[in-house]
């Protein structure tokens, strides 16, 4: 699993925030879980050439 060390603040709109959380919560998820998914998944999107960790790849161990 990832290290969960580092802090990533983020400004959004308030109804924004609200209705992800909703959500979030109706799919039994935390908002960082969903936000650490995103991230994840958009770095494997647009890596381009670099050369992606194993635990990154697909069907790798990627934790949340």
């Amino acid at each position: 699993m990832e290290n969960r060390t580092a802090r990533l603040t983020l400004l959004i709109d308030p109804r924004k925030k609200q209705l992800f959380e909703e959500i979030c919560a109706e799919h039994d998820l935390t908002p960082s879980q969903v936000v650490r998914r995103l991230i994840r998944q958009y770095i494997i999107d647009n890596a381009g050439n670099r050369e992606l960790p194993d635990w990154l790849k697909p069907g790798g161990k990627a934790g949340e």
